[in-house]
C-alpha cells in the first residue's frame, strides 16, 4: 500500500488540476441522445492484468451498443485513489466514468483522509462481473484440503506463511477474516509485486495464498499448486466438485473479486439507468460471458441499487474487520 504523507502530496496537484473542470449543463431530453461524443472511462490502475482485460472487454462492447467510443484513461497511483479522486470531481454529465473494483471498498477502512466519499461522491451504475477466487498451497504443503489446512494451522500457530499481494489489500484482509473466523493463526508475508508471489508459492518458498483462479488454473492442473477450496459464496462452474469455504464450516465467508462502473454523483438518473441496462446487456451476451468464464469470471449486470448495496455492505464489513483486529495497511 502507501503512506499518508505521499498520498496528501499527490492529491494537492490532483485537486488543483480538476478544480477548473466545468460542469456541463444537462436537460432531461439529452439522455435520449446520450452519448453524443466519446466517453472517458478512468481506470485507477496501470494497463495489463485481469482488471484491465475485463474493463477493456466490456467498454469495447458497450461502445458498439451505444455508438460512441468508451476510452479507457489509465490513472494509477495512491492505491487507486488518484484515479477515483479525478472521477469524483469530473462533470456529472455521463462522459466520465470510473472502473470500480474490490479495493474501492477496502481503502476507507484504513484511511480517514481519502479525498472523496465512496458513497456520497459517486453514482453506482452496475456491478458487471465477479471472479472466482481460490485458496491454494505449495505442492509440498501437508494439507490436502481446507479442513486439513485449518487443522494444521491450529496445531501449528504462526508457522504457516500466508502470502498476500500487499498489507492492507483485499487478499490480506480476506486472509485475516478467514483465520479470525476459524480461530487460527498464520504469519502473513506481504509481497510488493504480485508477479513474485505465485512462483515462490510453486517453489515452496511460501505456503499458501488466496488468489484469482485465472492466475493459477494452469498450475493447479499441472500439479504445481494444490487447490484447497473455492472462496466465493458459491461453487465455480469451472470447479463444480470443489467445495467453498462457507460450505466447510465458515458460514458467510466470501473472498470475492468484482468489477463495476460508477459515475460522479449528480449524473442524471436517466443516463445512469441507460448505462446500467447497456452494461447488463453486454456482459450477459453469450460471447462475452464465455470469455469471462474462461478466465474464472462470471457476468453479473446488476442494477444501480444492487451495486450500491454491494459497496455499502463491503465497506462496512472491511471497516469492522480492521477495527476489531487492529489491522494496519503498512507493515
Amino acid at each position: 500500500m502507501f503512506r499518508r504523507q505521499s498520498m496528501r502530496s499527490i492529491f494537492i496537484c490532483t485537486t488543483a488540476a480538476i478544480s477548473f473542470c466545468p460542469v456541463a449543463a444537462f436537460s432531461q431530453g439529452a439522455a435520449d441522445n446520450y452519448p453524443s461524443r466519446p466517453v472517458t472511462v478512468i481506470a485507477p490502475y496501470g494497463p495489463g492484468g485481469p482488471s484491465d482485460r475485463e474493463s477493456r472487454l466490456t467498454t469495447s462492447k458497450i461502445s458498439e451498443i451505444l455508438g460512441q467510443p468508451f476510452v479507457q484513461d489509465f490513472k494509477p497511483g495512491a492505491g487507486t485513489m488518484l484515479g477515483s479522486a479525478l472521477a469524483a470531481k469530473a462533470a456529472p454529465d455521463g462522459y466520465t466514468l470510473l472502473v470500480v473494483s474490490t479495493s474501492f471498498t477496502v481503502l476507507p477502512a484504513f484511511y480517514k483522509d481519502i479525498p472523496y466519499d465512496t458513497l456520497k461522491d459517486f453514482a453506482p451504475i452496475s456491478q458487471v462481473t465477479r471472479r472466482t477466487n481460490v485458496l491454494v498451497s505449495s505442492p509440498e504443503f501437508l494439507a490436502r484440503d481446507f479442513l486439513e489446512y485449518i487443522a494444521y494451522v491450529r496445531a501449528n500457530p504462526g508457522k504457516v506463511n500466508f502470502a498476500t499481494t500487499g498489507a492492507g489489500g483485499v487478499g490480506h484482509l480476506s486472509g485475516e477474516w478467514l483465520h479470525a473466523a476459524t480461530k487460527s493463526q498464520v504469519t502473513f508475508v506481504h509481497y510488493k509485486q504480485a508477479a513474485n508471489l505465485i512462483p515462490d508459492l510453486a517453489a515452496g518458498r511460501t505456503d499458501v495464498t488466496l488468489t484469482g483462479l485465472q492466475f493459477v488454473q494452469p498450475l493447479i492442473k499441472s500439479g504445481k499448486l494444490k487447490l484447497l477450496a473455492v472462496t466465493d459464496a458459491q461453487r465455480s462452474n469451472l470447479l463444480p466438485g470443489v467445495k467453498t469455504i462457507a460450505e466447510q464450516g465458515v458460514p458467510g465467508y466470501t473472498y470475492l473479486a468484482w468489477q463495476g462502473f460508477s459515475a460522479p454523483a449528480g449524473t442524471p438518473v436517466a443516463i445512469i439507468n441507460k448505462l446500467s441496462e447497456a452494461f447488463a446487456k453486454v456482459v450477459r451476451a453469450p460471447d462475452v460471458a464465455a470469455m469471462l468464464e474462461a478466465e474464472g469470471g462470471a457476468p453479473v449486470g446488476s442494477t444501480p441499487a444492487q451495486f450500491r448495496q454491494l459497496i455499502v455492505t463491503e465497506t462496512e464489513r472491511w471497516k469492522k474487520l480492521v477495527q476489531e483486529n487492529g489491522i494496519k495497511a503498512d507493515p
